[in-house]
């Protein structure tokens, strides 16, 4: 599996494939060319027969992840390349037939929170907070938080 990732840390424990996100600067929030890195983790996770489970955390003890990067949306940088996988490669990543835990430390915020759901479990730590803040921005939690 690849392991120079821009946006995300990979590791292998045995059968355990640990996945972190590597954006503290932004509280791990996500944008296209992170969902694309995502996107290429999951497909390669599902093809190795050697990994079983996934574990999915933030850096830092901050923000698991606080969702959509809207600095970046807002900043008219390139937003093309969604990959059909969803957010993070994972909500809309129906046919993934492997376990997933969310190690929850910090913020999981949006879509932060909708990539725990997807997760089969969520580990949180005491400091983790959850919350789906899209109505206060007149936007709906499209990726599995309705």
């Amino acid at each position: 599996m690849k392991k120079d990732y821009e946006f995300l840390n990979t590791e292998i424990n045995g059968h355990v494939l640990e996945v972190t996100i590597n954006r503290p600067e932004v509280m791990n929030s996500l944008h296209p060319p992170s969902h694309r890195e995502f996107d290429e983790v999951w497909n390669e996770f599902d093809k190795d027969e050697n990994l079983w489970i996934g574990i999915i955390t933030g850096t830092g003890d901050r923000a698991f992840s606080a969702g959509n990067d809207l600095k970046y949306q807002a900043s008219g940088e390139d937003r093309s390349g969604m990959p059909s996988s969803g957010f993070a490669g994972l909500t809309s990543r129906f046919d993934l037939n492997k376990p997933l835990i969310a190690a929850v430390n910090g913020f999981a915020r949006g879509g932060g929170m909708e990539i725990a759901l997807a997760c089969a479990l969520i580990i949180a730590s005491d400091n983790a907070r959850f919350a789906l803040p899209e109505p206060r921005s007149g936007l709906v939690a499209l990726a599995g938080g309705m």
